[in-house]
């Protein structure tokens, strides 16, 4: 069983508590994990692999709560970076190799997917080639959806968790009241918030207008395309060895549905989408195969560009 965390109580939150935001909600995880897998014993049987808890820290730095989960039995926490501004950032590529490295190497039959992203769809499609069954579990929406169409189609099976399977482990965080400023206190009224241009100010003088940026290309140049393919694919390299990479070779060509994800990564780096740029895909194709061409101390294929 796979569990995106950031989708879990994020789905959770808007249900229960109308917020999404982690901060206003205490969680009682371990209780909800051990849920989890009685839950996915029911479904599928007893002979249940491990959890993976794919969550996020500062610096990969786990907190507390963290630490008493990773000692749990049957448990496997995984942990991406979380950034200044709350968010996370290589949870998605773990979930998608650690499923398909699992697949690959039969060391399951089923898999339960606890997630949303359409991102997880080439991780599903790479499963199941591999001969796994996916089962897509999901929070139920207080409306609309929150899971991507793309990788509902996908799945083989979609069970839903209700309200009153995931209330228990969820409760409010209470908010503490705003301090009133000296105004209000003085007024003896409520603190109101007032738009800015009802708050008297001394004048000031003008500030300098700065001169407009320059805008980027929405394309960067070729050469930083390509160095982005050669990152993936030292990535790759680290994460998955040199046994499975080199299971691409001679190459050019790659598995439909590892060439979707060299693309999906690549264009999480680059902060654009690479669809209506065929050029662009070949130069990341190209700097992923100079990266393995090197590792393995290949020559590159006569014929192939430089």
């Amino acid at each position: 069983m796979l569990v995106d965390v950031g989708y879990l109580y994020a789905a959770s939150g808007e249900l229960l508590l109308s917020t999404p935001n982690r901060s206003e909600c205490k969680v009682d995880a371990e209780g909800l994990i051990h849920a989890l897998m009685k839950l996915a014993a029911s479904h599928l049987g007893d002979d249940l692999l491990r959890l993976y808890w794919f969550d996020a820290a500062r610096d990969r730095v786990p907190t507390i709560d963290q630490r008493v989960i990773a000692q749990m039995g049957q448990v496997k926490l995984r942990l991406g970076n979380l950034n200044l501004r709350g968010q996370q950032k290589g949870v998605d590529a773990q979930i998608r190799s650690d499923l398909e490295t699992l697949a690959r190497h039969r060391a399951i039959t089923d898999a339960v997917l606890l997630a949303g992203d359409e991102d997880m769809t080439s991780a599903v499609e790479a499963a199941q080639s591999y001969g796994v069954r996916v089962h897509l579990w999901g929070v139920e929406p207080p409306y609309g959806t929150n899971q991507a169409e793309r990788l509902v189609w996908e799945s083989d099976t979609v069970h839903t968790l209700d309200a009153e399977f995931v209330r228990p482990y969820f409760t409010a965080v209470a908010v503490r009241p705003r301090t009133p400023t000296p105004t209000e206190v003085f007024s003896g009224r409520p603190a109101i918030a007032l738009p800015a241009s009802a708050i008297p100010h001394a004048p000031t003088e003008p500030r300098p207008v700065p001169p407009p940026r320059q805008t980027r290309s929405p394309l960067p140049e070729r050469a930083d395309i390509v160095e982005i393919g050669e990152y993936v694919a030292q990535k790759w390299i680290l994460t998955r060895g040199r046994d499975n990479i080199g299971d691409l070779l001679p190459g050019p060509l790659l598995p439909t549905v590892i060439d979707k994800e060299l693309l999906v990564e690549a264009e999480k780096e680059l902060g654009i989408s690479l669809r209506p740029h065929e050029k662009a895909r070949l130069w990341v194709r190209d700097g992923f195969w100079s990266r393995v061409y090197r590792e393995f101390g290949l020559a590159r294929p006569t014929g192939e560009q430089p």
